[in-house]
């Protein structure tokens, strides 16, 4: 693990952004989902790396093993950090890839800082345009969910975790996608956050109307939802950013949960490496698919 240190602009405190950084060629940054941190990449990192990518993964302020200040969790001053670290590594031709909350740091990014470092972005069961229900944003996802988190977090956070990880990867009493010591390990992830960032980032990825930044995103984008995902809905997330993205390729995993980085990571990596190489996507039938892999149950 290695670390960048730079001066918050707003703030005007020193943070640190950890982050991980292996292999050559041109480089993909992974912008991890809420809760958890950058470990969460680990299944994709062997094969983009073989494929003969350089590839960087980083903790969000307030997840994993980055600061955690008391302030700093709006999609400003988190996308201030993304180019913080894009800019001290010095990356050209950066393809972004922004899983969940992470949808919003490339949107974010791309509409303050242009697209002069960046090549194309994925975006991956992404939070994109504007997830909460309001007047003015119907059909959308009701604030009390969101209301009804935050108290969860405050009344037991790592209970809450517990349970919100079963949604997260569409885990039931007869359908266990992840292994029970894994999603105990994801939980953990989840439990190095900080408590304040948890919560911030909960308002932020909720209630941060996105829709002024798309024009920004002019670009090749691969967009990947799962049809299960019961975090957070494609109906009210990637079908809807679908139709204004002006070069999206739009893939809809059957069967697939909000985690799908894990439970259909065969297939999602062999997409991300189609699109790094520039392979037009394809909608695939079962029977060609890469299997997905279970977990060893214990």
């Amino acid at each position: 693990m290695k670390t960048i240190s730079y001066k918050d602009p707003v703030q005007q405190e020193t943070i640190e952004i950890a982050y991980c950084d292996y292999g050559t060629g041109q480089p993909l940054v992974l912008i991890h989902g809420w809760p958890l941190s950058m470990e969460m990449w680990e299944y994709q990192l062997s094969d983009l790396v073989d494929n003969g990518n350089r590839v960087i993964a980083y903790d969000r302020r307030g997840f994993g093993s980055s600061s955690k200040p008391w302030l700093g969790y709006d999609y400003d001053t988190l996308a201030a950090d993304l180019d913080a670290l894009i800019a001290a590594l010095e990356l050209q031709e950066v393809i972004l890839v922004g899983f969940s909350m992470g949808s919003g740091e490339v949107a974010r990014y791309l509409n303050k800082y242009g697209r002069k470092r960046i090549s194309r972005v994925a975006l991956i069961s992404p939070v994109l345009p504007f997830l909460m229900q309001t007047s003015g944003n119907p059909d959308r996802v009701d604030a009390a969910v969101f209301s009804a988190m935050i108290s969860g977090i405050k009344t037991d956070r790592i209970g809450f975790l517990d349970h919100f990880l079963n949604d997260f990867f569409g885990t039931s009493l007869l359908n266990k996608p992840v292994g029970k010591p894994l999603q105990e390990y994801y939980r953990n992830l989840a439990s190095r956050a900080a408590i304040h960032a948890t919560l911030h980032c909960i308002t932020s990825f909720s209630a941060t109307d996105f829709r002024g930044d798309l024009e920004a995103m002019d670009l090749p984008v691969l967009l990947i939802h799962g049809a299960d995902d019961a975090v957070v809905p494609r109906e009210a997330s990637s079908d809807r950013l679908a139709g204004l993205l002006p070069q999206v390729q739009y893939a809809v995993y059957a069967d697939a949960p909000h985690g799908l980085f894990y439970t259909h990571r065969g297939r999602l990596n062999k997409d991300l490496i189609n699109f790094v190489n520039g392979v037009p996507y394809q909608q695939e039938t079962a029977a060609s698919l890469p299997p997905v892999i279970p977990p060893i149950l214990f």
